[in-house]
């Protein structure tokens, strides 16, 4: 491995009156880097559906065209599980960087070819190189913050997502705008997010450790039940060591992982389609869609950080309770939106999903994070996440294509309200559990 990609090495620590002031100072600076880091990776990531239209009038079918899409899935849950387990063992100041230029590249090339088959392995290279996302994301916030507080510092940092998600909207729109072509969306998204890179590296650091500060365990006074058997908690542990000790002999992360597959194909089954089904079943137009599209985005950011504070301080740090009241409002949202036929109650269902969605999304994550050692975290999040895009965003994307294709959008909203009930039944397993080990 490169040098520079290795987890950076610890430093001599700093003074003990300047620990204090120095970390909040790094914990604002390393949050900050995290948020918008993965904020920009949405701009090519989530771009892709404002082009499906633009692709169908060119004579794509809707099956072709959720073909293409399906490969980001396929390869961002592989990617996030193996990129995951070599982000444990790397420096998240340059892994996070090196995955947002990567697919900033790959979009400058996507609009630029119209077979099938060439789209489909552009954005397999581009869902594997948005597996380089999270995982570090997942190391900086294990090592920077403690796990007493990580439940609403994780929901804040994930509303990252929605504003990313919600934002793209415009940019698509604007990107369209500024090259005077359809393939806008995927150029000026692609150029935010080479930049982007570059502007991480200067913020981010790897641990605290690599700037002469103690571990947050020790700052915070809060040292997990998970760690208490490892002798050297600052120890990086080997790849064999991650997956077979701490990742896959674990069955709540299992359950979690399962739960993720039905989680993902409601929420990217809903999100991925409302241009397409809005423009179609409803008659509304771009710009109507794409409000519905960021109103779905933006009322997560308030859901997600009442759901996190709610899991910290309401569940005492079990995740599975509120993960499931949040599914059966998700359940009934959808139903309200398939059946209704008005703008604004439309516009209110898709808000009222997006505000429950993502704090399911969000507490899958945490408690992959809370179930492991966090010298394990970036594999762990990457089990969960392998199992939500492989299972569930491709299904999100070529299945309900195909399923739409045959069945009409009803068939698709069944399949949904299905996912949901199974969602809320996997999560159920994991009722009580918070930091156990299997």
């Amino acid at each position: 491995m490169l040098d520079f990609l290795k987890p950076a090495k610890p430093i001599e620590r700093l003074p003990k009156e300047k620990i204090a002031a120095v970390y909040k100072r790094y914990r604002i600076q390393v949050f900050i880097s995290i948020y918008f880091g993965y904020l920009i990776y949405y701009f090519v990531r989530s771009n892709f559906v404002f082009a499906k239209d633009y692709l169908l009038n060119l004579g794509f079918s809707k099956t072709e065209v959720g073909f293409v899409a399906s490969a980001l899935g396929l390869a961002y849950g592989i990617s996030k599980f193996v990129m995951g387990n070599v982000s444990d063992r790397s420096n998240a100041r340059y892994f996070l960087a090196i995955g947002l230029i990567l697919s900033g590249i790959i979009n400058l090339f996507l609009p630029n070819t119209y077979n099938v088959f060439f789209m489909f392995i552009l954005m397999f290279l581009n869902g594997w190189f948005q597996g380089m996302g999270w995982p570090p994301c997942g190391r900086i916030m294990t090592h920077w913050f403690s796990d007493r507080e990580r439940g609403v510092k994780m929901a804040l940092w994930n509303t990252a997502h929605n504003l990313g998600g919600g934002l793209i909207a415009t940019v698509a729109l604007l990107g369209v705008s500024l090259f005077d072509s359809w393939k806008g969306i995927f150029y000026f998204p692609a150029i935010i997010a080479i930049i982007g890179g570059f502007i991480y590296i200067l913020l981010a650091r790897d641990t605290p450790q690599s700037v002469g500060l103690p571990p947050i365990e020790e700052f915070k006074n809060d040292y997990p039940e998970v760690q208490k058997d490892i002798k050297d908690k600052e120890a990086e542990l080997s790849g064999k060591e991650i997956l077979f000790k701490y990742v896959l002999n674990n069955k709540f992360l299992w359950y979690i992982a399962i739960a993720n597959v039905f989680v993902y194909l409601v929420r990217y089954g809903v999100i991925n389609w409302v241009p397409t089904y809005l423009k179609e079943a409803r008659g509304f137009s771009i710009t109507e869609s794409s409000i519905a599209f960021a109103l779905f985005e933006y009322a997560a950011i308030p859901g997600t950080i009442i759901i996190g504070w709610l899991s910290d301080n309401i569940f005492n740090g079990r995740r599975a309770p509120i993960g499931i009241f949040c599914m059966i409002g998700v359940a009934l949202a959808t139903l309200l939106y398939w059946q209704s036929k008005n703008f604004l109650v439309i516009n209110c269902a898709l808000a009222s999903i997006g505000a429950l969605i993502y704090g399911p999304v969000m507490l899958i994550g945490v408690s992959a994070l809370d179930l492991v050692p966090k010298k394990a975290a970036g594999t762990a999040a990457g089990f969960t996440g392998l199992f939500g895009y492989m299972g569930g965003q491709v299904l999100a994307e070529f299945a309900i294509g195909a399923v739409v294709d045959k069945f009409s959008w009803d068939g698709g909203f069944i399949t949904l309200i299905i996912c949901s009930v199974l969602a809320i039944i996997f999560l159920s397993f994991t009722w009580n559990t918070h930091n156990i080990k299997s």
